[in-house]
């Protein structure tokens, strides 16, 4: 997919300066799922030993889901509620929180492109790969993607960095009815 952009040099490393700070975040969250509505709060902390865990909430206190993202990749869904417990919906959501997290940072096979105004970190999977697009000077953080090897299949934006943790973030699925919006609340 990302074929037609010219090599670029520099440091893959340098795109985990976007990395999220998220020692104690909690969002206000708006998910919609193929004409199902869900709304709560997403709390996002990280663990004395940088496990992430994230936990997703209505507002009466009813979990939806608890995930827990290890330092050393490993991925656990401790609670999924009945009507989300499929393996489709926590691949695509583990997927899709590893995009924002910066997860996904094999070196050995990632590398730089370039255009006439952005900047693209690729990071290759077995099916296409994470994105992360930056302005040319590596100042601003676009956009992140995951692709297949044909087009982008989720695009996701984070906004408004305050002491590392973005105020606004946003996830879109491109090939069906799935996006996922958080804002910051300020505690």
């Amino acid at each position: 997919m990302y074929k037609n952009l010219q090599p670029a040099t520099g440091d893959i490393n340098y795109i985990q300066k976007f990395k999220p700070n998220f020692n104690n975040a909690l969002y206000k969250a708006e998910i919609d799922v193929v004409g199902h509505h869900l709304s709560g709060l997403l709390l996002i902390k990280t663990l004395p030993d940088s496990t992430v865990r994230m936990v997703f909430y209505n507002e009466m206190g009813f979990k939806f889901f608890d995930f827990e993202f290890k330092q050393n990749g490993d991925f656990n869904a401790l609670y999924v509620v009945k009507q989300m417990d499929k393996k489709p919906v926590i691949k695509t959501l583990k997927k899709d929180f590893e995009l924002i997290l910066l997860l996904r940072k094999d070196t050995q096979t990632s590398y730089l492109r370039k255009d006439g105004n952005s900047l693209y970190y690729i990071f290759p999977k077995q099916k296409g790969s994470f994105c992360y697009i930056t302005d040319l000077g590596g100042s601003e953080m676009k956009t992140m993607e995951i692709s297949s090897p044909h087009k982008p299949i989720v695009q996701a934006i984070m906004k408004n960095y305050t002491d590392g943790i973005p105020d606004t973030i946003g996830i879109t699925h491109t090939n069906f009815n799935f996006t996922i919006g958080l804002k910051k609340i300020e505690r």
